[in-house]
């Protein structure tokens, strides 16, 4: 890493739960998602928001070692394009993490239990696209849910509506709720994007 840098990872990197992304949003600087354990089972706006990632970055399923980790891996290949997906394995190591009193079922360290370099070199096995410095974008403004509301698509009477054409001309499913929506243009997007296509409007 030059200068301390994080390498930045093109596809979207799919893990279980929020210790797994904090461990390795601390290693690698790209789009990390949680599949909230085996709760992607039955969230229709996360599938969805994965499937447009896949379409737009690729996906990278990085989950944990285990009998449920291969599940929720299993389950995602069946509802999102093989052909979109790439998939990187931590090895079998034996132990628990830090914060746990005791081991998980199988006794295996998971992602958030894995070294920074054993992380590195489990993407680069499993294919991960990483970027050089030319194409590391600068710090952004994010898209707020203030600049929801300011642009009709939260909080008032018309928002529903207004989001479901916002959705169709961005291509997504229609039925996503204002939350779903911040998360997803906060990936697909910039402010300065959704500014220019007069879809937000300026503030500082």
């Amino acid at each position: 890493m030059r200068g301390g840098e994080k390498p930045r990872i093109r596809e979207a990197i799919v893990v279980e739960g929020r210790y797994d992304k904090n461990t390795l949003s601390q290693v690698v600087d790209g789009v990390i998602l949680e599949t909230s354990g085996f709760g992607i089972f039955r969230d229709e706006e996360r599938l969805a928001i994965l499937r447009r990632l896949a379409e737009e970055r690729g996906l990278l399923v990085f989950t944990d070692s285990d009998g449920a980790g291969f599940v929720i891996r299993n389950y995602l290949r069946g509802a999102v394009d093989p052909a979109l997906v790439k998939h990187a394995y931590i090895p079998d190591r034996p132990g628990k993490e830090k914060r746990k009193k005791t081991p998980g079922k199988e006794g295996k360290l998971g992602v958030e239990g894995m070294p920074p370099e054993v992380l590195l070199e489990a993407l680069r096995r499993g294919g991960a696209t990483f970027l050089d410095g030319e194409e590391r974008k600068g710090p952004h403004r994010p898209i707020t849910k203030t600049d929801l509301y300011l642009a009709g698509l939260s909080g008032t009477p018309e928002a529903g509506e207004n989001r479901r054409v916002l959705l169709r001309r961005l291509e997504l499913p229609e039925h996503m709720s204002a939350n779903a929506l911040l998360e997803v243009l906060n990936v697909l997007y910039s402010y300065e994007e959704l500014v220019s296509m007069g879809i937000l409007e300026e503030r500082r």
